[in-house]
């Protein structure tokens, strides 16, 4: 799928390479909201888990810094299947963490007796952004 350069480098080549199709854009807002979720969440949950604070952090930046490669001359086909499998994967993860924790599909979006908005938001964004990169790898 055609990109539309912005930008050279010195040796002619593009340093910005913008998506030609709507579902690229919608993979870039889906990819910044829960990037900027987990960022957000992350020094809250510092109270509750180091270590889950951490894995918030990282998750955040990965979504980032995969979406700083997407708008770059370094993009790839082959990495939309990697960002659908990054996607999944985050999502799962929601689920099966901590170990060995049994928790209820719906209760995980839940915080006590409140809707985890935040939870909602950020999946959803996953789960859609997973479907949007594995559209674009087909339709490359």
């Amino acid at each position: 799928m055609a990109r539309t350069e912005f930008g050279t480098a010195t040796g002619g080549e593009s340093l910005v390479n913008l998506p030609q199709t709507p579902i690229g854009y919608v993979a870039i807002a889906l990819a910044l909201v829960t990037g900027i979720v987990h960022l957000t969440l992350a020094p809250q949950v510092v109270g509750f888990s180091q270590t889950l604070a951490t894995l918030f952090a990282l998750n955040g930046i990965g979504f980032l810094v995969g979406l700083l490669v997407y708008l770059s001359r370094f993009w790839r086909r082959e990495l939309f299947l990697v960002a659908a499998v990054y996607s999944l994967l985050t999502l799962v993860a929601f689920f099966v963490w901590p170990p060995g924790s049994e928790i209820e599909f719906l209760a995980a979006f839940y915080r006590g007796p409140e809707l985890n908005v935040m939870a909602v938001v950020a999946k959803t964004a996953e789960t859609l952004l997973a479907v949007c990169t594995a559209y674009l790898y087909v339709a490359d």
